[in-house]
């Protein structure tokens, strides 16, 4: 098959991947349609942006959507990378393969792995920063155990092996700091606050995250 397309590993189906947005999912009205029950309705999208394509977890099932095994909420996509959506598994290929600077490389490898109680903390710290307000602090630990429903204390446990696994230094601004990482990576893809529809164009452009100010951090 010419250009990049998914392969659903249990049925072994090919689908070609849309120029723009092809859908994962369980409902009937998906592009790639996952019957395992661990799938959500609309699971996650794939979008492609010239030769490159990257996959978003839409934020809407428990089960996450993982690549090559790493729980991710957002990831560019290299030929032949395994999909996880909950436990159905799916391959992509024939997406064009391009020289990375040994830099760039080094950084992704660096990226910890993340337990998915974690990778919520980072999207509830990050949401602020990528909201359509210019000039946000990320949440405070006490935004975030609201937003999360647990307590202040266990959400600064997670924020503190959160600095150790980013190697974080002490200092002045580290939320900003992890915020600012984390963004970077593409880690966090947050949801749109409680009450109020995405807006599309409101996430900055992948590869072009707006930084993070200091502004009300604590």
């Amino acid at each position: 098959m010419e250009g990049p397309y998914i392969r659903i590993e249990e049925t072994g189906a090919v689908i070609p991947l849309s120029e723009k947005v092809t859908t994962i999912g369980r409902g009937a009205a998906v592009d790639v349609h996952l019957g395992d029950p661990s799938v959500s309705r609309l699971h996650a999208e794939i979008v492609r942006h010239g030769p490159y394509a990257y996959v978003a977890d839409l934020g809407l099932s428990r089960n996450g959507t993982r690549v090559n095994g790493r729980l991710v909420a957002r990831r560019v996509l290299e030929d032949g990378d395994v999909l996880s959506f909950g436990s159905a598994r799916c391959r992509v290929g024939g997406i064009p393969k391009e020289d990375i600077a040994a830099e760039v490389e080094l950084r992704r490898s660096a990226t910890p792995e993340l337990t998915r109680r974690e990778l919520d903390v980072l999207t509830s710290l990050c949401r602020p920063a990528l909201s359509d307000e210019a000039f946000v602090a990320p949440a405070t630990a006490r935004e975030i155990a609201t937003d999360l429903v647990v307590t202040e204390a266990a959400v600064k446990q997670h924020l503190l092996r959160l600095y150790q696994k980013f190697r974080i230094p002490e200092g002045p601004n580290r939320r900003v700091r992890l915020a600012n990482e984390v963004v970077a990576l593409g880690l966090v893809r947050p949801l749109p606050p409680a009450g109020r529809p995405e807006v599309p164009g409101l996430r900055p452009p992948a590869g072009h995250p707006e930084p993070v100010t200091s502004r009300q951090a604590s």
